[in-house]
């Protein structure tokens, strides 16, 4: 049977991209600030942080951020296979998941400055969510990082221009401004609750595995958990599609 288990309507796609998004920008403002001025989910900004390490010959650091970036990988690796695996209940199981890590960090102990235990379980998940609204073909929306967004922003207003606008366009903006705003939530909540901030993001996440979750049992099969759209990022008013080989592997 072909994988129904990608939200292939706008109603849930779009604002679960959009949460998600508001969601790592949060996460990462408060492990920006606990964790050192250290990226749990900006890999760009931690591999330029590892190279002036290793420029400077300061190599706990640059190991600090090289086992981060493992991790991360690790995490869109195995959150990837966990999707293939879980089927139509992707959903439910990747943000539970995301929900369970964001918590475990606070009972790890914070392990020495070449290799900060307590953060992994957090840079894990948010590796993990990037496979949360991947498509059959492996195409997937930017939701740990704002670099691609605002590069798409940016060439997508020159091809409005040029009459070429791409697909996913519209919803590079919302994207920035949900990380955004999520940062300076984070970055609220860590002022308040230091590290236990991460169990607001938790409670998030948890929160979207439940709702996902009441879909995938009382709406199986519908567009609002299910089925195919165009692209991840796909405009609003585009409907769902059935593609050629699900139809080849689903006979319904």
């Amino acid at each position: 049977m072909a994988d129904r288990s990608f939200p292939a309507s706008a109603a849930t796609r779009v604002p679960l991209a959009i949460i998600l998004s508001g969601l790592a920008g949060c996460a990462d403002a408060i492990g920006f600030l606990e964790y050192s001025q250290l990226f749990v989910s900006f890999m760009s900004g931690n591999t330029t942080r590892f190279g002036a390490a290793v420029a400077e010959g300061a190599w706990d650091g640059a190991t600090r951020v090289a086992g981060v970036i493992a991790v991360f990988c690790f995490g869109a690796f195995s959150g990837t296979l966990i999707a293939a695996w879980a089927g139509r209940w992707r959903l439910p199981v990747l943000l539970g998941l995301l929900a369970l890590l964001l918590c475990v960090g606070l009972a790890l102990p914070t392990g020495p400055v070449p290799f900060p235990f307590h953060a992994y379980p957090v840079v894990l998940a948010l590796g993990m969510q990037n496979a949360t609204l991947q498509d059959a073909d492996g195409r997937s929306l930017a939701l740990t990082y704002v670099t691609g967004a605002v590069v798409r922003f940016g060439t997508g207003l020159a091809n409005l221009i040029l009459r070429k606008p791409a697909e996913s366009f519209w919803i590079q903006a919302p994207l920035w401004g949900a990380l955004s705003t999520g940062a300076v939530v984070g970055g609220l909540l860590h002022r308040g609750l230091g590290e236990a901030a991460f169990l607001a993001a938790a409670a998030v996440a948890a929160l979207l595995a439940l709702a996902v979750t009441v879909l995938t049992v009382a709406r199986p099969g519908s567009p609002l958990i299910a089925g195919r759209a165009p692209v991840p990022g796909a405009p609003a008013e585009a409907a769902p599609v059935q593609g050629v080989k699900a139809r080849r592997m689903d006979p319904s």
